[in-house]
């Protein structure tokens, strides 16, 4: 593989990263961390329930 198109090659990532990056806005941030509270939420309620008996008897 040639330098050249070595260099060509990591340009064009190094240019498409920086352009994702910049898309970002905070809308997204904020999505992405609500997406994760809740996430993050819904696996603590499941430890909570671990080792109760949840057949429908208990309902």
């Amino acid at each position: 593989m040639d330098v050249k198109d070595r260099e060509a090659d990591v340009t064009a990532i190094i240019n498409a990263i920086s352009r994702t990056v910049v898309s970002v806005t905070r809308a997204d941030v904020a999505k992405h961390a609500l997406l994760l509270a809740g996430a993050c939420a819904f696996v603590f309620v499941l430890s909570l329930t671990d080792g109760l008996d949840l057949s429908p008897g208990l309902f």
